[in-house]
């Protein structure tokens, strides 16, 4: 997904489940800025203090996709959740090892990280760690099929979707055989099919496999499951049964489908802006609502914490220190997504067999 799913309607999710609009927005915040959190590393204080963060996403063509490590501690943690085949622990997929890390929506392992989430509700980063886990989840719909590594499966030929422009672009057919050849990680080879909620589309896999997705109805089961999975959070349900669960009010299901097929720009920022006007205007019956978001620069989670202004901070870098420091949202954020990739590589995976530590 992207910013228009990651932001907009994570928050619509949110407010449905029950949140208020404040608490929402940083649920919303912390799902879209685990794509935005690009910089790991020591930030170091004028006074001596120091904090250790890390990076949950790497720019598509940045040298460290191409690092095996990164490929696993990223890619696989936060964007392209091992699925394990949809079984549930301790039964293993027919095949090789690398069926059991094709992403797959709301699996057992998905359950099992909507639990610690939950675990961590009284935590002063719950919040954050829910909107970090409404991500992955998010994009275990989105990106199913695809795994956070580099292989075959990863191929992807044939490629057709029902946006004609998008299909006729030579450079975008170009691109796609290369990254096909020699770049099979995640769904860089599929483009951005997988991320624009208003195409059906399809492909042949590197297995040999022909696909078929329509981006609509996956998007749509995606805002609904994390309306579902947000009310367990609420209610501390820690069995995250959502087949029990009540998702979007139906007139606003509605709403959702019309635009998930109507809002059909090519630019993601464009779409987000289509949705916050959406928000505006009042067309969900949670009544209207003005919701923003800034990644980088004033204004930021970063720049309210740290003061940072610059897109991205230089090792010798140096910050004011201010005591609201350790309750600002920026340092709740990057608590939240090192507990969430300790919890899923080294306590969630591991029971369904699988190592990427």
């Amino acid at each position: 997904m992207q910013i228009d799913g990651h932001h907009a309607l994570t928050y619509i999710a949110a407010r449905f489940a029950g949140f208020d609009a404040e608490d929402a927005s940083k649920v919303a915040y912390s799902a879209q800025y685990v794509d935005d959190a690009t910089n790991g590393g020591v930030i170091k204080f004028t006074n001596g203090a120091m904090y250790y963060r890390i990076a949950s996403a790497h720019k598509m063509l940045d040298y460290s996709n191409f690092d095996e490590l990164a490929n696993h501690q990223a890619w696989a943690a936060f964007h392209f959740l091992p699925g394990n085949a949809g079984l549930p622990a301790g039964e293993n997929p027919t095949g090789s090892f690398i069926h059991k890390l094709i992403c797959k929506p709301d699996s057992f392992i998905a359950r099992d990280m909507l639990k610690l989430a939950i675990a961590d509700k009284a935590k002063s980063y719950g919040l954050h760690r829910l909107g970090i886990s409404m991500h992955v989840y998010a994009d275990t719909f989105a990106h199913q099929g695809f795994t956070g590594n580099r292989h075959e499966v990863n191929e992807v030929s044939e490629l057709k979707s029902s946006d004609a422009e998008l299909d006729q672009n030579f450079l975008s057919k170009i691109t796609n055989f290369f990254l096909s050849e020699a770049y099979p990680l995640g769904h860089g080879a599929a483009l951005s099919h997988p991320d624009r909620p208003y195409i059906t589309w399809q492909y042949k896999n590197g297995l040999g496999v022909q696909v078929e997705r329509d981006n609509r109805e996956i998007f749509f089961d995606a805002v609904d499951s994390m309306c579902c999975a947000m009310k367990c959070f609420i209610s501390g349900d820690s069995t995250v049964n959502l087949d029990v669960v009540t998702g979007i009010p139906e007139e606003d299901a509605l709403v959702i489908r019309e635009m998930l097929a109507g809002i059909n720009d090519d630019d993601g920022e464009v779409r987000h802006r289509r949705w916050l006007d959406a928000i505006a205007e009042g067309k969900f019956s949670f009544g209207a609502e003005t919701l923003t978001y800034i990644a980088k620069g004033e204004g930021s989670w970063k720049h309210e914490s740290i003061g940072q202004l610059a897109p991205k901070d230089q090792e010798d870098d140096t910050f004011e220190y201010h005591s609201p420091f350790l309750s600002s949202d920026w340092k709740m954020f990057h608590d939240a997504l090192q507990a969430h990739r300790f919890d899923i590589l080294h306590d969630v995976l591991p029971k369904y067999g699988i190592c990427l530590a």
